[in-house]
């Protein structure tokens, strides 16, 4: 599990959050879960390759 050091802006789609994994220079597909929470901290969002797609989990 890898989780974003820095809070994230929530507005942000799937698309939006993958390439902030793309620009750390990891793999998507390595089966990670990306964990981005908000500035507030009172909410994370979740992102994994399942095999077929990406997923998208938000917590609140």
């Amino acid at each position: 599990m890898l989780v974003a050091s820095h809070p994230v802006d929530f507005r942000k789609g799937p698309d939006g959050l993958l390439a902030l994994v793309r620009d750390a220079s990891s793999d998507l597909f390595n089966c990670a879960l990306y964990v981005y929470r908000a500035k507030r901290a009172d909410r994370v969002k979740i992102v994994w390759w399942d095999g077929s797609g990406v997923c998208l989990c938000p917590r609140h």
